[in-house]
C-alpha cells in the first residue's frame, strides 16, 4: 500500500532547485547531512536529502517524531541552532543522543498563509559553528526558498515564484562573497 501522505510531500520538493538548496545548506554550514522534511503532529516524512554522513534517510524516509528536534519546531515555531548538543540546552533530548549528532540547525518553513509546513534542517556528527548571525540569516532565507518552492508546486504561489527567484538571486551574490555559493542548478 502506497502511503499518499510521503508520497505528496516527497513530489513537492523533487526538484533541482530543493537539491540546491540542500547543498547550499551543506556548504554553508560545513554539516554533512542536510534535508527539507515535511513534519506534522505524528509524522516526519523526509522530502529531499542531502546525505554525506552516511545517515540513512533517504526522500520518503521517516524518523520517530518524538526522537526528532523539529517537532519541538513545529510546536513553538521557533529555529533551533546549536554547534555542539554538549554545550546547548539539548543535550538530553533523544535526538541528539539516538541519532550521535552534535551540531544541529533546523528552521521552519512557513507557507504564506502562517502555516507551519515544513523544516529546512542540517546535522553532523563533530562540532559545527553554526549559530553566527550569518549562518542563521542564510538558513532563514533558504527555509523562506523552499516555502515558495512548495507554494509553486502546489500551484499557489503565482507570482511570488517571480520574488522568490529574485530573492535567490540575491542571495547567492551575497553567499559568493565568501561565505557559500548556492547554484539554482540547470
Amino acid at each position: 500500500m502506497e502511503d499518499q501522505f510521503a508520497h505528496t510531500a516527497v513530489a513537492e520538493c523533487d526538484c533541482d532547485e530543493a537539491r540546491a538548496v540542500l547543498a547550499g545548506v551543506g556548504s554553508l554550514t560545513g554539516m554533512g547531512f542536510a534535508a527539507v522534511a515535511r513534519v506534522t503532529e505524528d509524522r516526519s516524512i523526509a522530502c529531499q536529502v542531502l546525505d554525506n554522513i552516511a545517515f540513512g534517510l533517504t526522500a520518503g524516509g521517516e524518523l520517530d517524531i518524538s526522537m526528532t528536534i523539529c517537532d519541538e519546531i513545529r510546536q513553538h515555531g521557533e529555529e533551533v541552532v546549536f554547534n555542539d548538543a554538549i554545550d546547548a540546552d539539548w543535550r538530553l533530548h533523544p535526538g541528539p543522543i539516538f541519532y550521535g549528532f552534535k551540531s544541529y540547525a533546523s528552521f521552519f518553513i512557513r507557507l504564506t498563509d502562517g502555516k507551519f509546513y515544513r523544516t529546512l534542517c542540517a546535522i553532523d556528527a563533530a562540532h559545527r559553528k553554526v549559530s553566527s548571525r550569518e549562518v542563521v540569516s542564510i538558513m532563514r532565507q533558504l527555509a523562506d526558498r523552499v516555502a515558495i518552492m512548495v507554494e509553486a508546486h502546489k500551484g499557489v504561489a503565482g507570482s511570488q515564484r517571480e520574488i522568490g527567484d529574485q530573492a535567490f538571486s540575491n542571495l547567492r551574490s551575497r553567499a559568493s562573497g565568501g561565505v557559500a555559493y548556492f547554484d539554482g542548478g540547470d
